[in-house]
């Protein structure tokens, strides 16, 4: 039996794609044997998987939940190639039980943390994936996931059928009123997308360069200089107005009230926004001149 190395393990992963993890146990199930463990990832499908791999997958869906005393919120975005797959039972069924896995897990923090669970014994979560990918034929990838815990309560909104997920954080009492209330303020999130929670986590940096771009914009519009500087004092009023969350007016309001007059007694401290495919860059595909290729062979 060979003795099952880095090196080993490193170059398994290279001529196959699998993840490293599968690659090792697939070594020493071999007893260190190359080709017997490339042609077990292959029969578990892993191999195959991983030649998809390279594909972009920036549809799928945003998964979230919240433990039942309302204290850890997780909010997961699992991505697919297209729309259709993302829709699959079996592909909204692995969503929901990684974020289940994340939920009852303290341990697990991270997507590595994450992918190297076992949902069964000796089938990590990337082999699951894997496996999923092959039996469907179309790249998937567990982007990433956030998970917040609290000494108030959680709670999560769902937009869009999955396609943007919110997890807001309080400080308060986790009544059902209080509950229903934060689920109001996280659906404002979704649609209102601020950038800070208050005005005090505005960087000196980024309040610079709002000005700045302001100041160049009155300076344009031939404003006299002392005039511009008491401009800007309202614009930066203004900026915060739009882009912090208790400093925005509720979606919902009906007399312009704040999303903090809205909190009420309650007071909320941070929030998490995922929209599917955020900051992923699109392949353009031109399908003729795919389907060409496929018909060449």
């Amino acid at each position: 039996m060979a003795e099952v190395t880095a090196g080993l393990v490193k170059e398994l992963r290279e001529r196959t794609g699998a993840g490293m993890m599968d690659c090792k146990r697939a070594l020493i199930d071999m007893g260190g044997d190359m080709e017997k463990a490339i042609d077990l990832l292959r029969e578990k499908g892993i191999a195959k998987a991983a030649k998809k791999s390279g594909r972009i997958a920036a549809e799928g869906l945003i998964f979230e939940g919240v433990s039942s005393d309302k204290k850890t919120a997780v909010v997961l975005e699992f991505n697919s190639e297209t729309d259709f797959v993302a829709k699959n039972p079996e592909f909204i069924a692995l969503g929901n039980k990684l974020v289940e896995i994340v939920l009852k897990n303290k341990n697990v923090n991270t997507v590595e943390e994450l992918n190297a669970v076992e949902i069964e014994a000796g089938k990590t979560v990337t082999a699951t994936i894997s496996e999923l990918i092959a039996k469907i034929g179309e790249n998937m990838n567990l982007r990433r996931f956030s998970k917040v815990s609290t000494e108030g309560f959680v709670t999560t909104y769902n937009h869009l059928g999955g396609k943007l997920g919110v997890i807001v954080e309080l400080i308060g009492e986790g009544t059902d009123a209080n509950v229903a209330k934060a689920k109001d303020i996280a659906m404002h999130v979704a649609a209102m997308d601020p950038k800070y929670v208050t005005s005090e986590e505005v960087t000196k940096t980024d309040l610079e360069r709002e000005k700045e771009i302001s100041r160049k914009q009155l300076e344009a519009e031939g404003k006299p200089a002392q005039i511009i500087e008491k401009i800007l004092v309202g614009k930066m009023n203004k900026f915060y107005e739009d882009n912090c969350l208790v400093d925005q007016i509720f979606v919902k309001a009906v007399n312009k009230e704040t999303v903090a007059t809205f909190a009420g007694d309650c007071k909320v401290i941070s929030f998490r926004r995922y929209k599917v495919g955020d900051g992923i860059e699109r392949e353009e595909v031109d399908f003729a001149a795919e389907v060409a290729a496929q018909l060449k062979g």
